[in-house]
């Protein structure tokens, strides 16, 4: 397969020398480490805290590719080049090489390793704007490898800045960012083979989103921090964050400018063909999200979600009922077995309750727009939005009946949703721990000691299952049949503060997982970790007794207990699941 090979050489690329970097273990869909976040949505993600300063076991060279959802965009999906379920490759310098070695090796490994003509690329860099000046250094480095300046464009804040909040005036204080550099794959100006071609030659640029150009690549150059007078400063650590999606990159080695046409994809679309009796060419939208859909579902349901109404669950059954209509629709009508695409037993069975459940829904979809008597575009969003009628059968059903729909209505109450869906997605985003405030930092030591208590006070079953921290509280699910006593509550909250208003120190060293089970760190999630781990130990001293708490874990902590200036309080507790409790936290 391209693609394996296409991500094989990525990695053995940076790992060999003289680039020397070290891989790193792809993180779950759904991070333990970071609730707050509904998936994994690039390869950076799980590595915010070591781009903020901490040091990170295996280095300050990394690589590594990453398994990413992102449903931000899920509509706009059926292109040639969206999909919602990718994987990343991505590599890192944690305060090591920057802008000049980057931009050198990444166009190497793309004409050497893949066999990219130069010719064919095209590059953006940072216009300046916002207090950051024009990143003519990105750009003279472009110069000097080959690519000629009528192929470098600058782009504004919009295009070409990255940071968790967007804009630099965006960024609260202590958020890092900085400029980025991304790199195009030129199809051709002549070239005919995606079916919204609309280029015209002399307008064509590499952002304008026509089908021409396809990014393949992206380097953050992360060297600025904002102050709490709101001015930008330099970092003494500064950073480089590569992401490239795989998918493309195999696209643009195929020389193909529909992402759908290289092998990851194959599997499903030949299946969709057999199943509904239609060709790809001619039903490429509906054939496209039922492929992206299901692999995405495919993924999601092998790390344990399941449908349901909430959080992850909700996302994966409207991927599930998404693709049931769309195969509805290429069909004529839809069996509970239509989107079983020879999946693992376990997956195959998920999908096909949901589907025969989404049936009996559909009918009575269905049902209610018979009721409909005059539709407009609300009442057809509200279809879609509930039943998950797309607006085109809603329209087919509704034309029989004389009637049309007025488009710019649904379209504003589209755009309504997508605003609501991407300011939630954002929101996700910034909690957790790729938040580092001082709150969320002393909060999230504060689950250490509360891990620690409950084990001591319950006993050694107790193990934990989640974690949720906002600015205000945290969230604890940990394994216990029972609900806690009045007095267990009191205990746990007393040794708690006992350690508190003792100030232990909270260190940490680097060791090998082996090496850290063996000293009794707790590890759990069934997590797949690298060689070496970060420990973190709280109380005594380093080497001069038993640490209260020790867990491998690479998030934020207070340096010694004083710092959480408080005293923690269990305010509540209650059933998360069969066999799991979930206790509610603040300090006060």
């Amino acid at each position: 397969m391209i693609s394996v090979e296409v991500k094989r050489k990525f990695i053995e690329f940076f790992k060999v020398s003289p680039r020397n970097h070290k891989e790193v273990s792809p993180a779950p869909l759904v991070l333990p480490d970071d609730p707050t976040t509904l998936f994994t949505s690039s390869g950076m993600q799980p590595l915010v805290p070591f781009l903020l300063g901490e040091s990170h076991p295996l280095g300050r060279r990394l690589v590594n590719y990453q398994p990413s959802l992102r449903v931000q965009d899920i509509d706009e999906v059926g292109d040639n080049r969206h999909t919602t379920y990718f994987e990343m490759l991505g590599n890192w310098s944690l305060g090591d090489y920057f802008k000049k070695e980057q931009l050198a090796w990444f166009l190497e490994f793309l004409t050497k390793e893949l066999g990219l003509a130069k010719k064919k690329l095209w590059v953006s860099v940072f216009e300046g704007g916002a207090g950051v000046p024009k990143d003519t250094e990105s750009a003279e480095i472009w110069k000097k490898l080959g690519i000629p300046r009528e192929r470098i464009f600058y782009y504004g804040v919009a295009k070409n800045w990255w940071s968790r909040s967007g804009p630099p005036d965006k960024m609260p204080p202590g958020e890092i960012g900085g400029p980025d550099s991304e790199v195009f794959y030129d199809f051709g100006e002549d070239l005919r083979l995606h079916e919204k071609s609309k280029w015209v030659k002399k307008k064509c640029h590499p952002n304008c989103d026509c089908g021409r150009f396809l990014e393949i690549g992206n380097s953050v150059f992360i060297q600025y921090r904002k102050t709490k007078e709101g001015k930008l400063e330099e970092l003494p650590q500064k950073n480089v964050d590569f992401g490239g999606g795989l998918e493309r990159m195999t696209a643009a080695t195929m020389n193909t400018p529909d992402i759908f046409k290289i092998d990851v994809f194959s599997g499903f679309i030949s299946a969709i063909e057999e199943i509904s009796h239609k060709s790809y060419q001619g039903n490429e939208k509906e054939v496209r999200i039922i492929s992206d859909h299901m692999r995405a579902s495919a993924a999601l349901i092998s790390e344990g979600v399941l449908p349901s109404n909430k959080l992850q669950g909700y996302v994966l059954r409207r991927l599930i009922r998404r693709s049931a209509v769309k195969m509805r629709a290429l069909k004529g009508d839809l069996q509970k077995n239509d989107l079983n695409f020879n999946f693992l037993k376990k997956i195959s069975k998920v999908i096909e309750e949901e589907v025969e459940r989404f049936a009996r829904t559909l009918d009575k979809g269905l049902r209610e727009i018979e009721k409909i008597k005059n539709i407009n575009g609300k009442i057809a969003f509200d279809l879609y939005q509930t039943y998950g009628f797309p607006l085109e059968i809603t329209e087919e059903i509704i034309r029989q009946k004389g009637q049309k729909i007025n488009h710019a209505e649904f379209q504003r109450e589209f755009e309504k949703h997508q605003e609501l869906s991407r300011s939630a997605s954002a929101s996700m985003f910034k909690g957790g721990l790729a938040d580092h405030s001082y709150e969320v930092t002393r909060l999230h030591t504060a689950t250490h000691l509360i891990h620690a208590a409950l084990r001591k006070v319950l006993g050694k079953h107790v193990v934990q299952k989640g974690s949720n921290i906002t600015k205000e509280r945290l969230r604890f699910d940990f394994s216990h049949p029972n609900k806690l006593s009045g007095e267990e509550i009191k205990s746990i909250e007393r040794l708690v503060n006992e350690q508190i208003d003792k100030d232990l120190p909270v260190y940490w060293e680097i060791k090998t997982l082996d090496e850290a089970k063996k000293e009794g760190a707790l590890a759990f999630f069934g997590q797949k970790y690298d060689k070496k781990v970060k420990v973190y130990s709280i109380g005594p001293p380093r080497g001069s007794g038993t640490p209260f708490s020790q867990e491998v874990c690479g998030g934020p902590h207070v340096t010694h207990l004083g710092e959480i200036q408080g005293h923690v309080r269990i305010i509540k507790q209650e059933s998360a699941a069969a066999g799991v409790r979930r206790i509610y936290a603040e300090i006060s």
